[in-house]
């Protein structure tokens, strides 16, 4: 566990399956648990909506979370959807792009949202930046690469002149192995939390609930959180 004096975490925080696992992670790790969330016009932004109530909730479930769960901020980058072509921020059909990647990639999102994130955290002296980023099980957006993580570390850095250090506890864990991860973290009752609370479809579709949670079931992020979560349950036995 870090030490009060190394600086406390910063976690990426949307909402989704991934950034609830991200905090929970940082919150049996850090002393100091700071979140963001960002506003960029995407077209899922009920997201941002079941933050609060996922505070509240992991507030509950350990005693050490709720006193080490500190100020949480968003931030509106409303300029990167005005900039950007894409399924998530037009109301446009997902689908695969001349470039082999799903219209669903944002350019430059992860960059922009990690260095936002950084000088954030140089203003609140936090030294840890966590994110859900993953290479394993994912879209295949080149943001979420490890190397792009890595080579971003550096660039803020050097920009900053901080030791920032990114964390992605993710980035080499498939779907199935994240929902173990919770269960690690904050046992059956933070699996039920994520089935029913956070928000992972692109499309912001809450009407149908899934045995995996919330969500059309058919896009990409609904597909990967469908088959990851059959595969942890078959992983225990259990019927999918």
């Amino acid at each position: 566990m870090s030490e009060p004096g190394e600086g406390g975490a910063l976690v990426l925080f949307s909402g989704g399956q991934d950034s609830t696992t991200c905090l929970a992670w940082a919150l049996e790790r850090f002393e100091r648990v700071e979140t963001v969330g960002f506003d960029y016009g995407q077209r899922h932004r009920v997201e941002l909506d079941r933050r609060q109530p996922l505070f509240a909730a992991l507030a509950r479930m350990k005693g050490t979370w709720a006193r080490r769960l500190g100020e949480d901020h968003t931030i509106s980058l409303s300029a990167l959807s005005k900039v950007s072509d894409t399924a998530l921020t037009r109301n446009v059909a997902i689908e695969m792009a001349e470039n082999g990647l799903p219209n669903t990639f944002v350019p430059g999102r992860n960059i922009i949202f990690l260095t936002f994130a950084a000088a954030l955290a140089y203003r609140r002296g936090l030294k840890h930046i966590v994110g859900g980023m993953c290479e394993t099980d994912y879209s295949g957006y080149p943001d979420c690469r490890d190397d792009t993580i890595k080579a971003l570390q550096v660039a803020l850095n050097l920009g900053m002149d901080k030791r920032f250090v990114l964390h992605t506890p993710l980035m080499w864990i498939d779907k199935a192995a994240t929902w173990d991860l919770a269960e690690s973290l904050g046992g059956p009752a933070l699996v039920d939390l994520i089935v029913d609370d956070t928000h992972t479809c692109y499309l912001g579709e809450r009407g149908a609930r899934h045995d995996w949670g919330f969500g059309c079931g058919t896009c990409p992020a609904c597909k990967l959180r469908a088959e990851g979560f059959a595969r942890y349950r078959a992983g225990k036995g259990e019927a999918a």
